[in-house]
């Protein structure tokens, strides 16, 4: 979804719903944001279409492409939280700016490599690793960088949603005609291009001066940003219990429903599961530009009964149609919460502490769900498929009976 096609008269909006007078989203700065973040998600959602066609047709076996995604997942969880301090220190849009040239530089080489031959598997690893380094630089300013420039912070999460969400699914579908047209090659360059892009967007970025944390250094730094992480209690109640669900609902879905839905149905049918699955997402983003909860985290909760429906249908051997319905409300429902949990973080911690805490979220997150993504498999082998689901089920109503039982989540009011 390109910027111009969103109506300019987007603005900040009351917690009645109305539209009064206001400085609109889409100033010159958020344009630009919009457009990086945009294009870069599109090229993200390219590289395992990519390393899958080129890892593959050079004979290298499944297991490789798993390998050099891994790569990335370890690097970036492994050093976001150093992510975060170097943002305080150096200010978040030079690191991401310095993380984008990152990116496209390895990315190129992968590109001509790929041109030129069959890579070596080690130089596909390292440049895979230095991929997901460069994400770990970049992601803890995306949380920061949106309210100094979003004068309506909800809006701006909402909108980079529902554009993830298309590029979600748009990204795979080029990469798919990429790479029958001009190889992994192709599909690499125009990720790199990407990059390029997204960091001259941020560089052409106007600002007010961001001043760096000054501290005694990074182990000072990393210590203070758990202290801030400790001192906020429905901050550390949510990861905490959302470490629980990544491990046994979020983090199964994912490889579960590969399975179930390709053995009872096809590869082609898990692809339009997918694909209903991202416009349930996007149909979430544009319910959290319109709806303002007094208190986000308790609407958020509500939400997550949603997911409940997707884990279900996979269960049981249902219908296309019912099937499909149950990826569509998991969809609304994810996407619903995750930005009134992305706006709550941006709106009660002070710009000085979010890099840090962030990138605390993040990793956390992250490993989690590559823990439970990993267990999925073979507890399902061992307990069985169902049951693993039904469980699933089972544990989202408690968590979010969890949630609605801590009272710094449950009151947390809305800040504008």
């Amino acid at each position: 979804m390109a910027a111009h096609a969103i109506p300019e008269s987007i603005a900040r909006t009351s917690p009645s719903g109305a539209e009064p007078a206001g400085p609109t989203l889409w100033n010159r700065e958020f344009r630009l944001f919009f457009l990086a973040r945009t294009v870069a998600r599109f090229g993200d959602g390219m590289v395992p279409v990519a390393l899958a066609a080129g890892l593959l047709d050079a004979g290298y076996g499944a297991s490789s492409v798993s390998f050099a995604l891994g790569a990335w997942m370890v690097c970036f969880a492994g050093f976001v939280i150093v992510g975060g301090v170097l943002a305080d220190r150096f200010t978040p849009r030079r690191m991401m700016v310095l993380a984008d040239g990152v990116r496209l530089v390895g990315t190129a080489v992968l590109a001509a490599a790929f041109v030129t031959g069959s890579p070596s598997l080690w130089l596909v690893y390292g440049l895979s690793g230095l991929s997901g380094l460069g994400a770990a630089i970049f992601q803890p300013g995306v949380a920061s960088m949106l309210p100094l420039m979003a004068p309506d912070v909800q809006r701006g999460n909402a909108v980079l949603r529902v554009a993830e969400s298309l590029t979600t699914m748009a990204g795979p579908a080029v990469a798919g005609a990429l790479a029958g047209f001009g190889g992994p090659g192709m599909i690499f360059g125009v990720n790199a291009a990407t990059f390029g892009i997204s960091g001259l967007c941020l560089f052409l970025i106007r600002m007010e001066s961001v001043a760096p944390v000054v501290g005694e250094g990074m182990l000072a730094e990393l210590i203070g940003g758990w202290r801030e992480f400790r001192a906020r209690s429905w901050l550390w109640s949510v990861i905490a219990v959302w470490s629980v669900y990544g491990i046994t609902v979020l983090g199964p879905i994912t490889p579960l429903e590969a399975v179930v839905v390709t053995e009872r149905h096809s590869s082609a049918m898990f692809g339009l599961m997918m694909t209903v699955g991202g416009a349930g997402n996007a149909v979430g983003g544009l319910l959290a530009m319109r709806l303002r909860p007094r208190r986000p985290l308790f609407a958020g909760t509500f939400a997550l009964f949603g997911v409940i429906a997707n884990v279900l249908v996979l269960a049981y051997d249902v219908t296309v149609p019912v099937l499909a319905a149950g990826f569509f409300v998991g969809g609304v429902s994810l996407a619903f919460w995750l930005v009134m949990w992305s706006t709550t973080v941006q709106t009660h911690i002070p710009n000085e502490a979010l890099n840090r805490l962030h990138a605390y979220d993040v990793a956390g997150s992250l490993i989690m769900l590559a823990v439970g993504r990993a267990l999925a498999g073979p507890v399902a082998e061992a307990v069985g498929l169902r049951e693993v689901l039904v469980a699933g089920a089972v544990i989202n109503v408690g968590v979010c009976g969890v949630l609605f039982a801590v009272p710094a989540i449950r009151g947390l009011t809305r800040r504008d």
